[in-house]
């Protein structure tokens, strides 16, 4: 099985997935827990280069969603397609969406690129994920709190309540598949409202 974590920044998504890597490991069950863009090697190296601010040069849009999606690559190759062929639980901290959300709604760029790179490069989809939706400025202020913001929690909130209409259109779009969870309520409550949507389907 293949569980995604989605949302902006701030929204608790580190602490439910190692609540639900908790979960499954206490089934008895193997369980891989990654994270977007990152996850091998060369993806965290690209990782770097993302989320690292660079006042001497602004990152296009364009090179910003081919380094995504070639970091994508590498993390589908080397983990997720070998760890689900061997019948393990895959959790990754965000996953497709994240671009559908960051790229096309936060940046512009236009949907039909993304769904080339879908079709060409994304091999297999999330069969479950988990949108924590919390209000930008709550968000906001607990990603201040963590200390240094990285390249994407530097944009402004205009940018952000982009990034959380692009996750809403695809809840909208996908309730069978994207579950929101209301991430202004205390973890453990978070916890249990994701445990509720495993039972549904059986995990």
């Amino acid at each position: 099985m293949f569980i995604t974590f989605e949302g902006t920044e701030g929204v608790g998504k580190t602490t439910l997935i190692q609540k639900v890597h908790a979960y499954f490991v206490a089934q008895g069950k193997e369980v891989v827990l990654t994270r977007e863009p990152g996850g091998t090697p060369l993806a965290e190296h690209i990782r770097g280069l993302l989320l690292t601010p660079n006042a001497d040069e602004a990152m296009s849009p364009d090179a910003e969603l081919l380094l995504l999606y070639a970091a994508r690559a590498q993390h589908l190759a080397q983990v997720i397609l070998p760890a689900l062929a061997e019948g393990k639980v895959v959790l990754s901290d965000r996953f497709t969406d994240a671009s559908y959300a960051y790229q096309c709604l936060g940046r512009g760029l236009s949907k039909e690129k993304l769904q080339i790179l879908n079709t060409s490069f994304v091999q297999q989809m999330p069969h479950l994920t988990f949108w924590l939706d919390a209000p930008i400025e709550l968000g906001m202020s607990r990603a201040r709190a963590r200390g240094e913001l990285d390249r994407f929690e530097q944009e402004k909130l205009s940018f952000f309540e982009k990034v959380r209409a692009g996750y809403a259109e695809l809840y909208a779009a996908e309730p069978d598949r994207i579950k929101r969870l209301d991430a202004t309520l205390d973890p453990n409550t978070v916890f249990n409202l994701a445990l509720a949507e495993l039972a549904q389907i059986g995990a």
